[in-house]
């Protein structure tokens, strides 16, 4: 089994002459916890969305899941997981509606989904919650249901873009204890956060300025490299030289 889940060599993304990821490359290993970190206007989010085959590289090259992001974007949103910062689940919709019709995106037949539908809501202690209006739970709930909801169709990727902004840090632990136990099966989680406390929870970390990746690593060695006592001070040494806004 090859250990490489996503491949990118030189992918650039060019608007007009404004280049806003620059040749970037980097392999993540299944089952990794590679945290995507970056200033405001560093580039990250754009590259995100090439890995997710929303948007097509201007060169470059990139394999997600074996989908290759210049010409099998389709292919790859369908074999990967997406939760946004924004929360994207129907809140006039039940707990329980919102799982079958996401599901029913991805493809699941109606045995699958009745069946990954309670394997979540079991995982989730949500079992009682079935019928409750999303719009009724609390935001860190809300943010366990989507996390699960981009997991239903079991994929080997799930990105998480900024997914724990707003919530308390007690259900940001939680949270992170599902990211544990999702890369502990082998699903491979690609997050980018501004949290610096949570980039010491991942496997490796690379951090992007002005459209390329200054540096990757785990958190342990970056700050062995960059003198510095926490994630937060790496990050803001790198910044500091930013020529786009932090």
């Amino acid at each position: 089994m090859n250990d490489i889940i996503i491949s990118v060599s030189e992918l650039t993304k060019r608007f007009g002459n404004f280049t806003a990821v620059d040749r970037i490359s980097f392999d993540v290993r299944r089952g990794e916890i590679f945290g995507f970190l970056g200033a405001n206007g560093a580039g990250k989010t754009t590259a995100m969305r090439m890995l997710c085959g929303l948007s097509y590289p201007s060169s470059g090259n990139g394999v997600v899941a074996g989908y290759d992001v210049l010409t099998e974007g389709e292919k790859i949103k369908r074999h990967i997981g997406y939760m946004s910062q924004r929360f994207s689940l129907y809140n006039d919709l039940t707990v329980g509606e919102n799982m079958r019709l996401f599901a029913g995106i991805y493809g699941l037949s109606r045995k699958q989904t009745e069946q990954r539908i309670s394997e979540l809501l079991m995982q989730l202690n949500f079992s009682s919650e079935r019928n409750t209006l999303v719009s009724s739970l609390p935001l860190g709930w809300k943010q366990k249901l989507s996390f699960a909801i981009a997991s239903i169709h079991k994929p080997e990727v799930i990105f998480l873009d900024e997914p724990t902004g707003g919530v308390d840090p007690v259900t940001r632990r939680q949270f992170w204890e599902m990211i544990y136990e999702a890369a502990e099966k082998g699903t491979t989680i690609f997050v980018t956060t501004h949290y610096m406390d949570e980039a010491e929870y991942c496997s490796r970390v690379s951090i992007m300025v002005d459209g390329k990746i200054r540096a990757l690593d785990t958190p342990s060695r970056l700050k062995q490299q960059f003198s510095a006592k926490s994630m937060d001070e790496v990050f803001r040494t790198l910044a500091r030289g930013a020529e786009r806004g932090m």
